[in-house]
């Protein structure tokens, strides 16, 4: 954590030894040291250092309890599940810790009202009397007390989550680097803090966000594979959002724990290790494939063609989105692709098999274009000067404005008007 010196299972073992602590020692958990030895005066050093191998091997067993090597397809990963990391000790592990909220979009929206569901310190840091303000305000953060301006919000927080949009984070860095700060004094106490991401989209394609992080300091990521709205309601429903964690910096050497920590205090499920770069390139990638922007153009492909082949508009939708959003790919998600295969006709079965192959030898080329426009830092290019405009969101409205009046989805509202669970009694 930002504002510890030592894990809790560390700071425990500590304080059970008879080392002299101050009160103040006592109540920051040794907070202004580093784990490999560096410790505020009020730590005797040499009464101390004998424990800490100890107590660090009882923080490694601890870890090791969360932690499972496991085959996918044949490649060992390790992955880091919420069941290790119950209620009580997740409180007890940030009791000390106030993570400061910057931005009120999808992800802050989702973050902060997970953790504050789990009984953490928050504050959210927005623009007075924006449109996010506002929307804090009314999700039940008080002005003042946790909902504050971005400057107040940093100045109180031991860990920094920036869940600004990207174009939004290159904007405002530097007014916001130098208030994160490696030692800094929090009521009346000596804390480091922490820079948390969930995306790396800025200290990555740094060149472009001009995103360069200040080199005292730990950072982190956890990245939510899905939206804020998926990362809230997979919470509410007892169940937990798959995040992936990578560490850009380890100053203190509890990065890892904390990006740990922190991705089951915004709910998640389980996580997976990446590194900032690679999840940045798979996020852009996948964003612009196979979960939005192909699976749009092959939706309007498939649909295009059938009604110039004379469908219907209702036929067209049902045999291209309908069939597959609410029929087929729920199933491919339970079961694998296999499973559908077995379960279907033997002529839907000979056909999609048959097909798979020119499909995904026409496409390959194009998602090796994409990869590389991503890798390459021309997608960030893009995003940022489209996104930085003034105009941005004129922009972004009519093209919204075409979408919803193209045929397909227009005839989509009508196909979804007549489910069942939609019907007026």
């Amino acid at each position: 954590m930002a504002s510890r010196t030592f894990s809790p299972v560390l700071r425990r073992a500590l304080l059970r030894q008879p080392a002299k602590l101050t009160t103040a020692s006592m109540i920051n958990g040794g907070r202004a040291g580093q784990a490999a030895g560096r410790t505020l005066s009020t730590i005797n050093t040499s009464r101390t250092r004998s424990h800490l191998s100890a107590a660090y091997g009882s923080l490694q067993n601890q870890q090791n309890r969360g932690v499972k090597t496991m085959s996918f397809a044949g490649v060992e990963e390790v992955i880091y599940e919420r069941a290790d990391w119950p209620l009580p000790k997740l409180q007890d592990y940030f009791k000390d810790d106030t993570m400061a909220i910057i931005g009120y979009g999808s992800q802050g929206h989702a973050q902060s009202l997970n953790m504050r569901d789990q009984g953490l310190n928050v504050v959210v840091g927005v623009r007075k009397d924006g449109a996010s303000w506002h929307a804090a305000q009314n999700d039940g953060w008080e002005p003042g007390k946790n909902l504050l301006d971005i400057n107040e919000a940093i100045s109180r927080g031991t860990i920094i989550m920036n869940l600004l949009s990207d174009a939004a984070q290159s904007e405002t860095w530097p007014s916001i680097k130098p208030l994160i700060t490696k030692d800094k004094y929090i009521a009346k106490f000596i804390v480091q803090q922490t820079l948390y991401f969930s995306h790396g989209f800025s200290p990555v394609f740094k060149e472009q966000t001009k995103v360069d992080v200040p080199e005292n300091v730990d950072v982190i990521l956890v990245a939510p594979k899905g939206s804020g709205v998926t990362v809230r309601t997979l919470f509410t429903q007892g169940r937990g959002i798959n995040s992936s964690i990578a560490v850009l910096q380890d100053v203190t050497g509890q990065a890892k724990e904390k990006a740990i920590a922190l991705g089951v205090g915004i709910g998640s499920g389980y996580l997976y290790e990446t590194t900032f770069k690679k999840e940045v390139i798979s996020d852009l990638y996948g964003e612009r494939g196979c979960l939005m922007g192909a699976i749009h153009g092959m939706f309007l492909a498939q649909y295009e063609v059938l009604r110039a082949r004379g469908h219907s508009p209702s036929e067209a939708f049902n045999e291209t989105v309908e069939e597959a959003t609410q029929s087929l790919y729920p199933l491919i998600g339970a079961n694998g692709m296999d499973w559908m295969y077995e379960a279907c006709s033997t002529t839907a079965r000979r056909g999609a098999i048959d097909w798979t192959a020119r499909f995904k030898d026409t496409l390959k080329p194009v998602f090796n274009e994409l990869y590389d426009s991503v890798e390459t830092g021309k997608e960030t290019e893009r995003s940022l000067s489209y996104n930085s405009q003034k105009d941005y969101r004129e922009k972004f409205n009519q093209e919204m404005k075409e979408i919803r009046e193209m045929e397909i989805w227009r005839a989509g509202k009508t196909v979804r008007s007549l489910r069942p669970e939609n019907q007026k009694l």
